[in-house]
């Protein structure tokens, strides 16, 4: 049986984060880490706001070109957990960040992760395609309605796509 590990590090990393706020403490200061930990959550923030217009204007290069986007999105959903976990109080967080921001380290995330990801879309050589629409009908006013008010037009198209 296989256990994993990721429940017992979200367990303890909170009391590895106390600990290496101690730690930094000792080494610079009370008011220097306090001002470490705040300069991370902005940068965190600014990351968020200014990676996600990028990521999207990547992804849409993409499949403009026709070619599949599932890196760029794998790659943009790692800036958006490096974001998250900058704003996260906490030195060790922040080192997981700064890792995830290298794009060697995104190329080898992804290059483990994508055998289990399935991307389920209409994506084809010519990128994607809007799925045709059976049986639109565009309607006026007086379609839908008789015009006197008095019960269902049996004229109208809607009675008429049910028939067919």
């Amino acid at each position: 049986m296989r256990i994993s590990l990721l429940p017992l590090f979200i367990l303890a990393l909170p009391l590895l984060e106390i600990a290496g706020f101690v730690v930094v403490g000792r080494q610079v200061g009370a008011l220097a880490t306090v001002g470490l930990v705040l300069a991370s959550s902005i940068a965190g923030a600014l990351l968020l706001r200014y990676q996600g217009f990028g990521v999207m204007t990547r992804v849409r290069a993409e499949m403009d070109a026709g070619r599949d986007p599932s890196r760029q999105l794998a790659h943009g959903a790692m800036i958006v957990l490096a974001a998250i976990l900058l704003i996260v109080p906490g030195f060790i967080t922040d080192i997981l960040a700064i890792l995830l921001l290298l794009p060697p380290v995104r190329d080898l995330a992804w290059r483990r992760l994508k055998g289990r990801i399935v991307m389920a879309t209409s994506f084809g050589t010519g990128g994607f395609r809007a799925q045709p629409r059976d049986k639109t009908i565009d309607l006026d006013d007086s379609d839908y309605s008789r015009g006197d008010g008095h019960g269902p037009d049996h004229n109208s198209p809607w009675r008429r796509l049910k028939d067919e």
